[in-house]
């Protein structure tokens, strides 16, 4: 660190006409020099901004070459034939390359893909070997819980929230993708000031292992989790043309102005970006609960008679909608790999079941609370009980809380209020039933049952 002033000019045009040693090496490394362009952007974008404004800007600054990463204070102050540059604070950290092959490097591990993701886990970078399989498509800005279903170690716990907790390394955790079993390792990032910015790491393909079937690791990878084709197909065709196409895109392009992926802007922009994508978000939820409900409520309809477990699906629930849980400090206590709950039912559909009362118990669950999932048989009955630590349901409130629309008088965005009417009749056209036991400031404890089967 060096308590000096490095100090720059910048004529009208941006071009950079005098700069002490540190300013002036960076500027060559950029592929630059004297009397040239300010060759780096985020400097570029605020000199002209300060130009544009006619006043002094004070920023902090961040850029990187071969040897370290750079932070730094700029101060510019321009006037009427350019501008002067005043870094303050120039501190330096050599880069240290992750231990996992860099993106450019995809084809050094056979049967692999390559990923980058930021702190929030959206993927950012996604390339596969030359002899690996092929990248699903809409792969882009998706959480890496979308795109790679995850699966539990023996202790039942998932390698890449613990270092998600810790922002370290990970290794050992497997997943399935689009019919495929991988195990996925990487590394922590951070940028020149130690701020955690993601990870980076490799997917590979496991030897061994039995996929699942293709169709319901699809289910399991759809963005719009949890709808089926609509009874009327033009019906359908216009919902997906008219509103989730455009609104996935929305989502997209808003997560990726809130994330900078394309260089820093203002702190409140990128808020304003990040409240379009959850209303985005929440919109597509709304799309899908009315073609789900659409398609429940037309005569004839029925579900599928897989052979299941309650506490294998619950595990992957949890696998879902466990980085949202670590958002707010919420554990999950999940059942063991050794507990069964052999049962009979759609297998996309108990596991829609599932999500939408573990989101739900997340949603409005107190932050650093417990939630316990837990598998159980009773006569010809097994059951899967979801059970919080929030505010509960009075009595009056348990009777309509599976009707149609109803939210308890909430008036935020967190649901449509179609969620739990749309898992009861899941559950009761599986031959089954969901029901709730509760009392204010108790919690809730949801419990799905259906028919058991022998192991």
């Amino acid at each position: 660190m060096s308590e000096r002033i490095i100090r720059g000019r910048v004529d009208r045009a941006g071009a950079l006409i005098s700069a002490d040693a540190p300013l002036l090496r960076l500027q060559q490394r950029a592929g630059s020099g004297l009397d040239k362009p300010l060759a780096l952007p985020h400097l570029a974008r605020l000199v002209a901004l300060a130009q544009r404004l006619h006043r002094d800007i004070s920023r902090p600054l961040y850029a990187a070459d071969d040897h370290s990463d750079i932070h730094a204070l700029i101060r510019i102050v321009p006037d009427a034939d350019g501008a002067n540059l005043e870094i303050s604070d120039w501190r330096t950290r050599p880069v240290t390359l992750p231990q996992v092959p860099a993106i450019a490097d995809a084809a050094a591990v056979p049967q692999s893909w390559t990923w980058e993701c930021d702190p929030q886990l959206r993927l950012v970078a996604l390339r596969a070997a030359l002899d690996a399989p092929a990248i699903p498509e809409g792969w882009e800005g998706r959480s890496l819980s979308e795109l790679f279903e995850l699966q539990p170690d023996e202790d039942g716990r998932f390698p890449v929230l613990r270092a998600l907790a810790r922002q370290s390394r990970f290794e050992g955790q497997r997943v399935q993708v689009a019919g495929m079993a991988m195990n996925l390792s990487g590394e922590a990032l951070f940028d020149a000031t130690g701020h955690f910015t993601g990870f980076r790491g490799l997917a590979i393909v496991a030897e061994g292992e039995v996929a699942a079937e293709p169709k319901a690791a699809a289910a399991l990878v759809d963005p719009a989790f949890g709808s089926l084709p609509l009874s009327d197909p033009q019906f359908g065709r216009r919902i997906d043309g008219a509103l989730r196409g455009p609104l996935s895109r929305i989502i997209a392009t808003a997560e990726t102005i809130s994330g900078q992926f394309d260089g820093p802007i203002r702190a409140d922009y990128a808020r304003y970006a990040g409240d379009i994508a959850h209303a985005g978000r929440h919109l597509l939820g709304l799309v899908d609960d009315l073609a789900d409900l659409q398609n429940i409520e037309r005569p004839g309809f029925k579900t599928a008679r897989d052979e299941i477990d309650l506490g294998d699906l619950a595990r992957r629930a949890v696998g879902l909608l466990g980085m949202k849980a670590e958002e707010k400090g919420i554990r999950i206590d999940a059942p063991r790999t050794d507990d069964k709950a052999p049962a009979t039912g759609e297998f996309r559909r108990v596991l829609q079941v599932l999500l939408n009362l573990l989101g739900n118990a997340i949603r409005y669950s107190p932050e650093n609370s417990q939630i316990w999932i837990r598998v159980d048989r009773e006569g010809d009955r097994a059951m899967v009980t979801v059970a919080d630590q929030g505010q509960g349901i009075d009595a009056d409130q348990q009777a309509v809380v599976f009707e149609k629309f109803e939210r308890l008088g909430r008036t935020d965005s967190g649901g449509s209020g179609l969620g739990l009417y749309i898992a009861r009749r899941l559950a009761r056209a599986m031959d089954g039933d969901l029901t709730v036991d509760s009392a204010p400031g108790q919690g809730a404890r949801f419990t799905l049952s259906l028919p058991a089967r022998e192991a």
